[in-house]
């Protein structure tokens, strides 16, 4: 179908993810990915499931129900079983809303469990372009973050069979179960044949996915962008004597080893975000110096990174391509990031951050007291960012992409 396009212009576009709000990375570059290309004149229709928190959309009726994981039994054990499989009404939705649309490319997003890659068939069978952004390891992982106990671990990227083994998921026999039959339903060989592209993020994510037996045919590199972000000022020398962070609050980010660190110093750290252990954390380091702030909306983090006198990326699982890190250096905030996943993709070494050794909190103590003393231009980090993560530079490589180039 995309033969008969000679510019990019009036191309008809199916977003698929399974949220509709904010609620994560995957989901805000969906939203924001949505603006850009109905700002550069394209159609666009999106595909999620049904939810409370989604926004209003021209295509919500043909959103399939939502199904939920935290509470299973009754008639709601069929749905939570079969749903990561592709279950009759997924499928049924998918197909009706690609009848109706006719688009001439399906990006997929995070699908996995709520939507499931069988829209890749549905779409592929169609003769479909598929595009497919890989926001997580889930392709090779079935617990999605390559984490065993707490430990990095690549067991399942040869062999799925693991995560039942050692009961990946919640540490329950049934969730652990149920990932691995969807692993097991959606092999490496499916997915690649559905898929036309697979867009990493970083290169990191782009080595992984090799690592677990995916072609490099397959895979193009082609990191996230910034959109509303842009520095109302000139000034980006404007600093306040705080460092931040902003990210969801739980273990994998590494936030309780941050505050391990900065209880040590007499420097102010402010934490932007909420998550399963904010209570918690919040009523052991709460302090004169530390402060959570909860949550706060775009605007909001905005003013936080931009008076920053740095952001920390303290992450113990392999971050893909952090948006709180390309937003920061954005704004012309250097970035104190652990040495791990594809956070030292966006750092150059004293120019525009550093980098320290994921889960040690001795040497974050250490680093943050060298943020301090660094002499940082603001202003070339900020040039560089926008050049590099701008919204027209993302947009012209994801035509090519799009357009088989």
């Amino acid at each position: 179908m995309l033969q008969n396009f000679i510019t990019f212009a009036s191309m008809k576009i199916l977003l698929a993810n399974k949220f509709y709000y904010p609620r994560g990375g995957d989901c805000i570059y969906t939203l924001h990915l949505e603006s850009l290309l109905k700002s550069k004149g394209h159609k666009v229709a999106v595909f999620a499931i049904q939810h409370p928190k989604n926004q209003p959309n021209a295509f919500q009726s043909y959103f399939p129900s939502e199904v939920s994981y935290s509470s299973v039994g009754g008639k709601n054990l069929a749905k939570v079983v079969l749903r990561p499989l592709g279950t009759k009404d997924v499928k049924q939705k998918f197909t009706a809303i690609l009848n109706d649309f006719q688009p001439d490319v399906v990006h997929l997003n995070n699908i996995h469990t709520h939507l499931s890659p069988v829209l890749a068939e549905i779409a592929h069978k169609k003769q479909i372009r598929v595009v497919w952004t890989i926001h997580d390891y889930k392709l090779l992982c079935p617990r999605y973050d390559c984490l065993k106990n707490g430990i990095h671990c690549r067991l399942c990227f040869s062999n799925k069979i693991n995560v039942l083994k050692y009961r990946c998921m919640k540490n329950s026999l049934f969730a652990s179960a149920l990932a691995y039959l969807e692993a097991k339903k959606w092999s490496k060989e499916k997915l690649e044949k559905y898929t036309d592209v697979f867009i990493c993020p970083s290169e990191f994510m782009k080595s992984q996915m090799l690592a677990g037996g995916f072609s490099e045919k397959k895979l193009t590199v082609l990191p996230n962008f910034v959109s509303g972000m842009e520095n109302d000022s000139t000034d980006y020398g404007k600093r306040e004597d705080y460092y931040c962070f902003i990210g969801r609050i739980s273990e994998e980010k590494g936030i309780e080893t941050l505050l391990q660190a900065a209880q040590q110093l007499p420097h102010s750290l402010k934490i932007a975000g909420t998550g399963p252990l904010f209570d918690e954390l919040k009523s052991r380091y709460a302090s004169d110096t530390i402060e959570f702030l909860g949550y706060l909306n775009r605007e909001e983090v905005k003013a936080l990174i931009e008076k920053a006198c740095f952001s920390v990326i303290p992450s113990e699982w392999y971050e893909n391509n952090p948006l709180s890190g390309i937003e920061s250096l954005y704004l012309g905030t250097p970035v104190l990031g652990a040495n791990i996943g594809g956070i030292p993709e966006l750092i150059e070494k004293s120019h525009t951050g550093l980098l320290f050794e994921s889960g040690n909190n001795t040497d974050l103590k250490n680093k943050i007291e060298e943020m301090y003393r660094t002499a940082f231009d603001y202003a070339y980090i900020a040039q560089e960012a926008q050049r590099n993560y701008s919204s027209d530079n993302y947009y012209s490589s994801l035509m090519n992409i799009y357009c088989g180039k």
